[in-house]
């Protein structure tokens, strides 16, 4: 069900150089906004809010970020303009990423609204567009951002823990 994806410092985006994206298809389906969000919180990921991709790229060197989309689909460009790869995302796709991965909403469906969710203590997380030299300056702070406890949909024993090799 899950797939793990890794991509490497592009110059302008940082990426995450030890832990690869999880994208799972259908994790959540059938689920309005405030049903994902109340499961998030119910796996123990915190600062949850519903809206959408930003359309430019950024990342967060100080967080891990989980994201399941509630209604409609997006392209959305993960690991940033030069190395990245664009994934369609649907209602119910959930796609988790490690500190300093970008993403960037391309397009969208005109109903299209995304689920975020973060790990305990990382909710006041910082927004950082694409720059030149994101890795030297972030790279320290990106190894730093601790690990989550739990699996985003799955809990305790979730492919989250076994991908980034938590359990």
């Amino acid at each position: 069900m899950a797939k793990f994806v890794t991509f490497g410092d592009g110059g302008t985006i940082p990426n995450n150089p030890i832990l690869p994206v999880m994208l799972a298809r259908g994790a959540l389906p059938g689920h309005s906004a405030s049903e994902i969000c109340r499961h998030f919180e119910e796996m123990g990921w915190t600062g949850t809010w519903t809206y959408v991709v930003f359309d430019y790229h950024h990342y967060h060197h100080d967080a891990h970020e989980a994201l399941c989309v509630a209604s409609g689909w997006a392209d959305i460009v993960l690991g940033g303009p030069e190395v990245g790869q664009t994934f369609r995302l649907e209602a119910g796709d959930l796609v988790v990423l490690p500190a300093g991965t970008g993403h960037c909403r391309i397009d969208s469906s005109p109903d299209f609204a995304i689920c975020g969710s973060y790990p305990p203590g990382q909710s006041c997380y910082t927004i950082v567009r694409a720059q030149e030299g994101a890795l030297a300056r972030h790279g320290t702070a990106i190894a730093a951002v601790p690990l989550p406890g739990t699996d985003p949909v799955f809990g305790p024993y979730g492919p989250l823990l076994d991908g980034w090799g938590i359990s």
